[in-house]
Protein backbone atom coordinates (compact mmCIF):
# COMPACT_ATOMS: atom_id res chain seq x y z
CA UNK A 1 0.00 0.00 0.00
CA UNK A 2 1.21 3.52 -0.74
CA UNK A 3 0.08 4.83 2.65
CA UNK A 4 1.78 3.78 5.84
CA UNK A 5 -0.75 1.66 7.71
CA UNK A 6 -0.42 -0.28 10.97
CA UNK A 7 -2.75 -3.24 11.52
CA UNK A 8 -3.60 -3.67 15.19
CA UNK A 9 -5.24 -7.00 16.04
CA UNK A 10 -7.10 -7.29 19.34
CA UNK A 11 -6.59 -10.89 20.46
CA UNK A 12 -7.08 -10.76 24.20
CA UNK A 13 -10.70 -11.80 24.63
CA UNK A 14 -11.64 -14.44 27.20
CA UNK A 15 -14.21 -16.12 24.95
CA UNK A 16 -16.25 -17.35 27.91
CA UNK A 17 -19.17 -18.40 25.64
CA UNK A 18 -16.82 -20.86 23.91
CA UNK A 19 -15.87 -22.74 27.06
CA UNK A 20 -14.59 -25.43 27.46
CA UNK A 21 -12.71 -24.74 24.18
CA UNK A 22 -11.34 -21.53 25.75
CA UNK A 23 -10.61 -23.05 29.15
CA UNK A 24 -6.89 -23.20 28.39
CA UNK A 25 -6.50 -20.86 25.40
CA UNK A 26 -7.53 -17.44 24.13
CA UNK A 27 -10.45 -17.36 21.69
CA UNK A 28 -8.26 -16.39 18.66
CA UNK A 29 -6.14 -19.52 19.31
CA UNK A 30 -9.07 -21.97 19.12
CA UNK A 31 -8.52 -24.46 16.25
CA UNK A 32 -10.82 -24.02 13.27
CA UNK A 33 -11.37 -25.96 10.06
CA UNK A 34 -8.99 -28.72 11.11
CA UNK A 35 -5.73 -27.07 10.07
CA UNK A 36 -6.16 -23.47 11.25
CA UNK A 37 -6.57 -21.24 14.27
CA UNK A 38 -9.23 -18.53 14.28
CA UNK A 39 -6.65 -15.72 14.20
CA UNK A 40 -5.13 -17.10 10.97
CA UNK A 41 -7.99 -15.58 8.97
CA UNK A 42 -7.39 -12.01 10.17
CA UNK A 43 -3.62 -12.36 9.77
CA UNK A 44 -4.00 -13.82 6.26
CA UNK A 45 -6.33 -10.96 5.33
CA UNK A 46 -3.61 -8.52 6.38
CA UNK A 47 -0.96 -10.17 4.22
CA UNK A 48 -3.29 -10.55 1.23
CA UNK A 49 -4.21 -6.86 1.59
CA UNK A 50 -0.57 -5.78 1.43
CA UNK A 51 -0.25 -4.94 5.14
CA UNK A 52 3.15 -5.84 6.57
CA UNK A 53 3.20 -3.94 9.89
CA UNK A 54 1.09 -5.90 12.34
CA UNK A 55 0.82 -5.75 16.13
CA UNK A 56 -1.17 -8.42 17.99
CA UNK A 57 -2.42 -7.40 21.44
CA UNK A 58 -2.83 -10.40 23.76
CA UNK A 59 -4.07 -10.72 27.32
CA UNK A 60 -5.87 -13.79 28.70
CA UNK A 61 -4.48 -17.34 28.39
CA UNK A 62 -2.07 -16.27 25.67
CA UNK A 63 0.50 -19.11 25.85
CA UNK A 64 -1.14 -21.21 23.10
CA UNK A 65 -1.57 -18.14 20.87
CA UNK A 66 2.03 -17.03 21.46
CA UNK A 67 3.31 -20.47 20.52
CA UNK A 68 1.23 -20.58 17.34
CA UNK A 69 2.38 -17.12 16.30
CA UNK A 70 6.03 -17.90 16.93
CA UNK A 71 6.07 -21.12 14.91
CA UNK A 72 3.75 -20.04 12.11
CA UNK A 73 3.94 -16.27 11.69
CA UNK A 74 7.57 -15.19 12.13
CA UNK A 75 8.58 -15.02 8.48
CA UNK A 76 8.40 -11.30 7.65
CA UNK A 77 11.65 -9.40 7.15
CA UNK A 78 12.46 -6.99 9.97
CA UNK A 79 15.20 -5.37 7.83
CA UNK A 80 12.45 -4.25 5.42
CA UNK A 81 10.39 -2.87 8.34
CA UNK A 82 7.92 -5.74 8.05
CA UNK A 83 6.82 -7.58 11.17
CA UNK A 84 4.11 -9.38 13.12
CA UNK A 85 4.81 -8.59 16.77
CA UNK A 86 2.98 -9.87 19.83
CA UNK A 87 2.34 -7.27 22.55
CA UNK A 88 1.32 -8.68 25.94
CA UNK A 89 -0.02 -6.21 28.54
CA UNK A 90 2.95 -4.08 29.60
CA UNK A 91 1.27 -1.80 32.17
CA UNK A 92 3.33 1.13 30.90
CA UNK A 93 0.50 3.58 31.63
CA UNK A 94 -1.24 2.03 34.64
CA UNK A 95 -1.31 -1.22 36.58
CA UNK A 96 -4.66 -2.50 35.32
CA UNK A 97 -5.48 -5.19 32.81
CA UNK A 98 -7.14 -3.82 29.68
CA UNK A 99 -10.49 -2.33 30.68
CA UNK A 100 -11.96 -2.36 27.17
CA UNK A 101 -10.97 -2.36 23.51
CA UNK A 102 -10.06 1.33 23.52
CA UNK A 103 -8.03 0.95 26.71
CA UNK A 104 -6.10 -1.94 25.14
CA UNK A 105 -5.02 0.36 22.32
CA UNK A 106 -4.42 3.31 24.67
CA UNK A 107 -2.07 1.30 26.87
CA UNK A 108 0.01 0.55 23.75
CA UNK A 109 0.24 4.11 22.39
CA UNK A 110 4.01 4.07 22.95
CA UNK A 111 4.43 1.00 20.70
CA UNK A 112 2.10 2.45 18.06
CA UNK A 113 4.03 5.74 17.99
CA UNK A 114 7.24 3.88 17.25
CA UNK A 115 5.76 2.47 14.02
CA UNK A 116 5.60 5.97 12.42
CA UNK A 117 2.45 5.11 10.47
CA UNK A 118 -0.25 7.46 9.13
CA UNK A 119 -3.27 5.23 9.70
CA UNK A 120 -4.24 2.54 12.19
CA UNK A 121 -6.51 -0.35 11.16
CA UNK A 122 -8.02 -1.95 14.26
CA UNK A 123 -9.16 -5.54 13.85
CA UNK A 124 -10.58 -8.36 15.93
CA UNK A 125 -8.67 -11.63 16.00
CA UNK A 126 -11.71 -13.85 16.48
CA UNK A 127 -13.82 -13.67 13.32
CA UNK A 128 -13.88 -15.96 10.28
CA UNK A 129 -13.90 -14.17 6.91
CA UNK A 130 -11.84 -13.07 3.91
CA UNK A 131 -11.61 -9.32 3.31
CA UNK A 132 -9.40 -6.95 1.32
CA UNK A 133 -8.60 -4.25 3.87
CA UNK A 134 -6.95 -2.13 1.17
CA UNK A 135 -10.40 -1.23 -0.22
CA UNK A 136 -11.59 -0.21 3.24
CA UNK A 137 -8.51 1.96 3.87
CA UNK A 138 -8.79 3.57 0.44
CA UNK A 139 -12.44 4.38 1.08
CA UNK A 140 -11.53 5.96 4.43
CA UNK A 141 -8.80 8.15 2.95
CA UNK A 142 -10.76 9.28 -0.11
CA UNK A 143 -13.85 10.19 1.93
CA UNK A 144 -11.92 12.31 4.43
CA UNK A 145 -13.66 10.54 7.30
CA UNK A 146 -12.38 10.81 10.84
CA UNK A 147 -13.27 7.16 11.44
CA UNK A 148 -14.57 4.37 9.25
CA UNK A 149 -16.37 1.28 10.57
CA UNK A 150 -16.66 -2.02 8.68
CA UNK A 151 -20.27 -3.22 8.78
CA UNK A 152 -22.48 -6.07 7.61
CA UNK A 153 -26.23 -6.82 7.86
CA UNK A 154 -27.17 -9.48 10.42
CA UNK A 155 -30.57 -10.91 11.42
CA UNK A 156 -32.38 -8.57 13.80
CA UNK A 157 -32.41 -11.16 16.60
CA UNK A 158 -28.60 -11.34 16.50
CA UNK A 159 -28.17 -7.57 16.78
CA UNK A 160 -28.04 -7.79 20.56
CA UNK A 161 -24.55 -9.28 20.21
CA UNK A 162 -23.08 -6.46 18.08
CA UNK A 163 -22.67 -2.74 17.77
CA UNK A 164 -25.67 -1.66 15.69
CA UNK A 165 -25.66 1.49 13.56
CA UNK A 166 -27.94 3.64 11.46
CA UNK A 167 -26.51 5.43 8.42
CA UNK A 168 -27.68 8.07 5.97
CA UNK A 169 -27.52 8.05 2.16
CA UNK A 170 -23.83 9.07 2.19
CA UNK A 171 -22.94 6.21 4.58
CA UNK A 172 -22.43 8.63 7.43
CA UNK A 173 -23.13 6.93 10.77
CA UNK A 174 -25.89 8.83 12.57
CA UNK A 175 -26.47 6.36 15.40
CA UNK A 176 -24.30 3.69 17.04
CA UNK A 177 -25.46 1.50 19.92
CA UNK A 178 -23.36 -1.30 21.39
CA UNK A 179 -25.24 -4.58 21.95
CA UNK A 180 -28.70 -2.98 22.24
CA UNK A 181 -31.57 -4.98 23.71
CA UNK A 182 -33.83 -3.60 20.92
CA UNK A 183 -31.75 -3.33 17.72
CA UNK A 184 -33.03 -0.91 15.08
CA UNK A 185 -33.81 -2.48 11.71
CA UNK A 186 -32.32 -1.24 8.47
CA UNK A 187 -34.68 1.21 6.67
CA UNK A 188 -34.97 -1.07 3.63
CA UNK A 189 -35.02 -4.42 5.48
CA UNK A 190 -37.14 -4.91 8.59
CA UNK A 191 -35.61 -8.34 9.24
CA UNK A 192 -31.98 -7.22 9.56
CA UNK A 193 -29.87 -4.57 11.26
CA UNK A 194 -26.51 -3.10 10.30
CA UNK A 195 -23.84 -4.53 12.61
CA UNK A 196 -20.30 -3.40 13.27
CA UNK A 197 -17.67 -5.98 12.35
CA UNK A 198 -15.28 -4.62 14.99
CA UNK A 199 -13.12 -3.16 12.20
CA UNK A 200 -12.11 0.49 12.49
CA UNK A 201 -9.80 2.83 10.55
CA UNK A 202 -8.43 6.05 12.09
CA UNK A 203 -5.67 8.46 11.19
CA UNK A 204 -3.03 7.82 13.83
CA UNK A 205 -2.95 11.27 15.41
CA UNK A 206 -6.74 11.54 15.54
CA UNK A 207 -6.89 8.13 17.22
CA UNK A 208 -4.37 9.22 19.84
CA UNK A 209 -6.40 12.33 20.61
CA UNK A 210 -9.58 10.32 21.12
CA UNK A 211 -7.88 7.66 23.25
CA UNK A 212 -6.28 10.25 25.52
CA UNK A 213 -9.59 12.09 25.92
CA UNK A 214 -11.40 8.84 26.73
CA UNK A 215 -8.73 7.71 29.20
CA UNK A 216 -9.44 10.72 31.45
CA UNK A 217 -13.22 10.17 31.49
CA UNK A 218 -14.12 8.40 34.76
CA UNK A 219 -17.56 7.48 33.38
CA UNK A 220 -16.19 5.69 30.32
CA UNK A 221 -15.87 1.94 29.93
CA UNK A 222 -12.98 2.65 27.51
CA UNK A 223 -14.49 0.71 24.64
CA UNK A 224 -14.68 1.66 20.95
CA UNK A 225 -18.27 0.53 20.48
CA UNK A 226 -19.62 1.80 23.81
CA UNK A 227 -17.73 5.07 24.12
CA UNK A 228 -15.33 6.23 21.40
CA UNK A 229 -17.60 5.93 18.34
CA UNK A 230 -20.91 7.14 19.85
CA UNK A 231 -19.21 10.27 21.19
CA UNK A 232 -17.76 11.12 17.77
CA UNK A 233 -21.06 11.11 15.89
CA UNK A 234 -22.17 14.66 16.61
CA UNK A 235 -18.86 16.39 16.01
CA UNK A 236 -16.90 14.27 13.53
CA UNK A 237 -17.44 12.33 10.31
CA UNK A 238 -17.83 8.62 11.05
CA UNK A 239 -18.63 6.52 7.99
CA UNK A 240 -19.72 2.93 7.47
CA UNK A 241 -17.98 0.65 5.00
CA UNK A 242 -20.28 -2.16 3.80
CA UNK A 243 -18.53 -5.50 3.45
CA UNK A 244 -19.60 -6.85 0.07
CA UNK A 245 -18.17 -9.23 -2.50
CA UNK A 246 -16.20 -7.20 -5.03
CA UNK A 247 -17.54 -9.17 -7.99
CA UNK A 248 -21.15 -9.92 -7.15
CA UNK A 249 -21.89 -7.01 -4.82
CA UNK A 250 -23.63 -9.46 -2.48
CA UNK A 251 -23.01 -9.62 1.24
CA UNK A 252 -19.73 -11.43 1.88
CA UNK A 253 -19.11 -14.31 4.26
CA UNK A 254 -18.38 -13.21 7.85
CA UNK A 255 -18.89 -15.23 11.00
CA UNK A 256 -18.54 -14.23 14.62
CA UNK A 257 -17.77 -17.63 16.15
CA UNK A 258 -18.41 -16.41 19.68
CA UNK A 259 -20.70 -19.23 20.79
CA UNK A 260 -20.35 -23.00 20.64
CA UNK A 261 -23.23 -23.26 18.17
CA UNK A 262 -21.90 -20.54 15.84
CA UNK A 263 -18.44 -22.12 16.01
CA UNK A 264 -19.90 -25.52 15.15
CA UNK A 265 -21.99 -24.14 12.26
CA UNK A 266 -19.03 -22.23 10.78
CA UNK A 267 -16.96 -25.42 10.75
CA UNK A 268 -19.81 -27.36 9.19
CA UNK A 269 -20.06 -24.70 6.47
CA UNK A 270 -16.65 -25.84 5.23
CA UNK A 271 -17.67 -29.40 4.30
CA UNK A 272 -20.39 -28.47 1.81
CA UNK A 273 -19.72 -29.08 -1.89
CA UNK A 274 -19.48 -25.34 -2.61
CA UNK A 275 -18.77 -23.65 0.74
CA UNK A 276 -19.34 -19.91 1.10
CA UNK A 277 -15.85 -19.67 2.57
CA UNK A 278 -13.53 -21.26 0.02
CA UNK A 279 -10.30 -22.46 1.64
CA UNK A 280 -9.02 -23.63 -1.75
CA UNK A 281 -8.98 -20.16 -3.37
CA UNK A 282 -5.39 -19.68 -4.56
CA UNK A 283 -5.95 -15.96 -5.05
CA UNK A 284 -6.53 -15.50 -1.31
CA UNK A 285 -4.45 -18.01 0.62
CA UNK A 286 -5.15 -18.64 4.29
CA UNK A 287 -1.79 -19.23 5.97
CA UNK A 288 -1.16 -21.17 9.15
CA UNK A 289 1.44 -23.35 10.83
CA UNK A 290 1.45 -26.84 9.29
CA UNK A 291 3.17 -29.53 11.37
CA UNK A 292 5.38 -32.03 9.57
CA UNK A 293 3.05 -35.02 9.51
CA UNK A 294 2.48 -37.84 6.99
CA UNK A 295 -0.55 -37.80 4.69
CA UNK A 296 -3.89 -38.97 6.08
CA UNK A 297 -4.50 -42.68 5.66
CA UNK A 298 -7.68 -44.72 5.15
CA UNK A 299 -7.24 -48.43 5.77
CA UNK A 300 -9.29 -51.65 5.69
CA UNK A 301 -11.84 -52.49 3.04
CA UNK A 302 -13.17 -55.75 4.39
CA UNK A 303 -16.65 -56.01 2.91
CA UNK A 304 -17.33 -59.64 3.74
CA UNK A 305 -18.77 -61.01 6.95
CA UNK A 306 -21.65 -59.85 9.13
CA UNK A 307 -19.82 -56.67 10.21
CA UNK A 308 -17.96 -54.93 7.35
CA UNK A 309 -14.78 -53.11 8.31
CA UNK A 310 -14.27 -50.09 6.08
CA UNK A 311 -11.99 -47.11 6.68
CA UNK A 312 -13.65 -44.17 4.96
CA UNK A 313 -14.45 -40.46 5.27
CA UNK A 314 -17.09 -38.73 3.14
CA UNK A 315 -18.15 -35.06 3.01
CA UNK A 316 -15.35 -34.34 5.48
CA UNK A 317 -12.07 -32.50 6.01
CA UNK A 318 -9.22 -34.73 7.25
CA UNK A 319 -5.83 -33.29 8.17
CA UNK A 320 -2.35 -34.78 7.93
CA UNK A 321 -1.29 -37.58 10.26
CA UNK A 322 -4.85 -38.82 10.73
CA UNK A 323 -5.70 -42.49 10.25
CA UNK A 324 -9.21 -43.74 9.58
CA UNK A 325 -8.52 -47.33 10.57
CA UNK A 326 -11.62 -49.32 9.72
CA UNK A 327 -14.03 -46.67 11.00
CA UNK A 328 -16.45 -44.37 9.17
CA UNK A 329 -16.45 -40.58 9.21
CA UNK A 330 -19.29 -38.53 7.73
CA UNK A 331 -19.77 -34.75 7.50
CA UNK A 332 -16.99 -34.04 9.97
CA UNK A 333 -13.82 -32.00 10.43
CA UNK A 334 -10.74 -33.87 11.71
CA UNK A 335 -7.56 -32.15 12.86
CA UNK A 336 -4.02 -33.51 12.81
CA UNK A 337 -3.17 -37.02 14.10
CA UNK A 338 -6.75 -38.11 14.74
CA UNK A 339 -7.39 -41.86 14.81
CA UNK A 340 -10.78 -43.46 14.21
CA UNK A 341 -10.57 -47.17 14.98
CA UNK A 342 -12.43 -50.13 13.52
CA UNK A 343 -16.23 -50.13 13.44
CA UNK A 344 -16.34 -46.68 15.04
CA UNK A 345 -18.72 -44.12 13.57
CA UNK A 346 -18.21 -40.33 13.62
CA UNK A 347 -20.92 -38.07 12.18
CA UNK A 348 -21.45 -34.29 12.05
CA UNK A 349 -18.56 -33.72 14.47
CA UNK A 350 -15.37 -31.73 14.94
CA UNK A 351 -12.34 -33.60 16.31
CA UNK A 352 -9.29 -31.57 17.28
CA UNK A 353 -5.67 -32.78 17.05
CA UNK A 354 -4.76 -36.10 18.61
CA UNK A 355 -8.31 -37.31 19.35
CA UNK A 356 -8.68 -41.09 19.37
CA UNK A 357 -11.99 -42.83 18.82
CA UNK A 358 -12.06 -46.39 20.12
CA UNK A 359 -13.51 -49.41 18.35
CA UNK A 360 -17.29 -49.51 18.01
CA UNK A 361 -17.59 -46.02 19.55
CA UNK A 362 -20.38 -43.79 18.21
CA UNK A 363 -19.95 -40.01 18.05
CA UNK A 364 -22.38 -37.53 16.52
CA UNK A 365 -22.93 -33.76 16.73
CA UNK A 366 -19.92 -33.28 18.98
CA UNK A 367 -16.85 -31.07 19.36
CA UNK A 368 -13.97 -32.95 20.97
CA UNK A 369 -10.87 -31.02 21.99
CA UNK A 370 -7.25 -32.13 21.73
CA UNK A 371 -5.95 -35.52 22.83
CA UNK A 372 -9.24 -36.86 24.21
CA UNK A 373 -9.50 -40.66 24.00
CA UNK A 374 -13.04 -41.95 23.52
CA UNK A 375 -13.06 -45.52 24.83
CA UNK A 376 -14.31 -48.57 22.99
CA UNK A 377 -18.06 -48.80 22.58
CA UNK A 378 -18.86 -45.38 24.07
CA UNK A 379 -21.72 -43.30 22.65
CA UNK A 380 -21.50 -39.48 22.58
CA UNK A 381 -24.30 -37.27 21.31
CA UNK A 382 -27.04 -39.92 21.48
CA UNK A 383 -28.30 -39.33 25.05
CA UNK A 384 -27.76 -35.69 26.01
CA UNK A 385 -28.83 -36.21 29.63
CA UNK A 386 -26.22 -38.93 29.97
CA UNK A 387 -23.62 -36.65 28.34
CA UNK A 388 -24.42 -33.89 30.83
CA UNK A 389 -24.15 -36.39 33.70
CA UNK A 390 -20.66 -37.26 32.50
CA UNK A 391 -19.70 -33.60 32.89
CA UNK A 392 -19.73 -32.72 29.20
CA UNK A 393 -21.00 -29.36 27.98
CA UNK A 394 -24.14 -29.41 25.83
CA UNK A 395 -24.88 -26.30 23.76
CA UNK A 396 -28.32 -24.73 23.21
CA UNK A 397 -28.62 -26.61 19.92
CA UNK A 398 -27.59 -29.94 21.43
CA UNK A 399 -23.91 -30.04 20.43
CA UNK A 400 -21.85 -32.07 22.94
CA UNK A 401 -18.51 -30.43 23.75
CA UNK A 402 -15.65 -32.23 25.51
CA UNK A 403 -12.72 -30.16 26.79
CA UNK A 404 -9.05 -30.76 26.15
CA UNK A 405 -7.30 -33.75 27.76
CA UNK A 406 -3.90 -33.59 29.42
CA UNK A 407 -2.64 -36.81 27.84
CA UNK A 408 -4.51 -39.17 30.15
CA UNK A 409 -7.76 -40.98 29.32
CA UNK A 410 -10.35 -38.74 31.03
CA UNK A 411 -13.38 -40.59 29.69
CA UNK A 412 -12.23 -43.92 31.10
CA UNK A 413 -12.15 -42.76 34.73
Amino acid sequence: MSHRVLALILAGGKGTRLEPLTRDRAKPAVPFGGAYRIIDFTLSNCLNSGLRKILVLTQYKAASLDRHMNVGWKFLCRELDEYIDILPPQQRIDENWYQGTADAVYQNIYSIEKTHTDYVLILSGDHIYKMDYADLIRDHIESGADATVGCIPVPLAEGTQFGVMQIDATRRVIQFREKPSDPDAMPDDATRCLASMGIYVFSTNFLFDQLCRDATDPQSQHDFGKNILPQLLGSHLVRAYPFRDKNSGQMSYWRDVGTLDSFYEANMDLISVAPELNLYDKTWNIRTYQPQEPPPKFVFAQMDGPSPRIGQAVDSLVCSGSIISGGTVRRSVLGFNVRVNSWANVEDSILFDGVQIGRHAQVRRAIIDKRVHVPEGMQIGYDLDQDRARGFTVSENGIVVIGKADGSHPLED
